[in-house]
């Protein structure tokens, strides 16, 4: 049941056969139109250099100058290493918080070490939003018997879950609906609009039906 909560760019232009064809002026700007892709403005010009930092910026790990070349269809592994180059010098005049390090036998774009504090409170934030099995359990069973009372969700889960409950109430995926007609009036615990919006339901109406979830498994 828990499965579903797994945190779940030619324009072809031809200029008059009277005119002559413009010539390229910036060495890296040397990729054909087919090679830029079709969603490029017509009146853009990418250039080498462009998609190279564009390839480092979106790789979650360091890419090889081969490797680079092979997404490029063009060029060496030394114009690479000189388009990267370049662009370091680039990042270095415009006081740019990154730069590209040259790690493990590839080229990776990193923060400057002079930004770590802050980027380590941002990996801590991201850490701290990550739910266990045993809070996706709980919010599961939140979610399937909403509205339900702390005592109910125990008995299922078989252990205590109300610091689990809290913790879903601070990440605002849970909220109280209410309280139960029963001795104590205990609480009511059901999911909010957060919740919806995290996992990309309509409504709750979209929840997968249980048998659904046990024959996937």
């Amino acid at each position: 049941m828990c499965d579903i909560f797994c945190v779940m760019s030619d324009i072809d232009q031809q200029s008059p056969e009277s005119e002559p064809a413009a010539e390229k002026t910036d060495e890296s700007a040397d990729l054909t139109d087919s090679e830029q892709g079709d969603s490029v403005p017509a009146d853009h010009q990418i250039s080498t250099e462009q998609v190279i930092e564009a390839l480092l910026f979106a790789s979650e790990a360091p890419l090889s100058l081969s490797k680079i070349v092979s997404l490029l269809g063009v060029g060496t592994a030394r114009e690479v290493r000189d388009y990267i180059e370049s662009l370091n010098k680039k990042y270095e005049n415009q006081g740019s918080a990154f730069h590209i390090e040259e790690i493990a036998g590839g080229y990776q774009m990193l923060t400057l070490p002079a930004y770590n504090t802050w980027i380590r409170r941002l990996k801590q934030n991201r850490q701290d939003s990550k739910l266990s099995p045993a809070a996706l359990e709980t919010l599961a069973l939140v979610a399937y018997k909403q509205p339900v009372v702390r005592a109910d969700i125990e008995a299922v889960r078989g252990v205590s879950c109300g610091e689990l409950l809290n913790r879903l109430r601070e990440l605002g995926l849970i909220k109280i609906v209410g309280r139960a007609e029963d001795v104590g009036r205990p609480m009511l615990y059901g999911t909010t609009k957060r919740f919806l919006e995290i996992f990309a339901l309509s409504s709750l109406d979209d929840l997968p039906e249980v048998e659904e979830l046990q024959a996937s498994e």
